[in-house]
């Protein structure tokens, strides 16, 4: 399903992440991936209101837990720095979609990472 979203479509998603070595390209492909689901997951369900937000992302974030294996398997990891660039996707996710009063701390809530 193309996303309709003229701000999501029109993104760089993980652009630090792709320009910085440590991060392996084919695993911050994932990692877009991830982003761009849930947006079509946002655009296909229209949470009505922030709890069903939440249950989306918290959904996305896991799947970065997952991916955060892998990362470390490649000798790299969502750290502090790529923690906070995540986050900002989520809010960025959130905000694109209406929900700018979202909670960042609360979108990956279920983060390992």
């Amino acid at each position: 399903m193309p996303i309709t979203n003229q701000q999501v479509a029109a993104h760089a998603f993980l652009r630090h992440m792709y320009e910085d070595s440590y991060f392996p390209d084919h695993l911050v492909d994932r990692g877009r991936e991830i982003l761009l689901r849930l947006c079509e997951r946002i655009e296909a369900e229209q949470p009505a209101d922030l709890a069903a937000l939440y249950a989306l992302t918290h959904a996305s974030t896991e799947e970065f837990n997952l991916l955060d294996a892998e990362l470390n398997a490649a000798g790299s990891e969502i750290e502090t720095v790529a923690r906070e660039w995540i986050g900002d996707e989520f809010w960025f996710v959130a905000s694109a979609y209406g929900f700018a009063d979202a909670d960042g701390e609360e979108l990956i809530a279920t983060r390992d990472w």
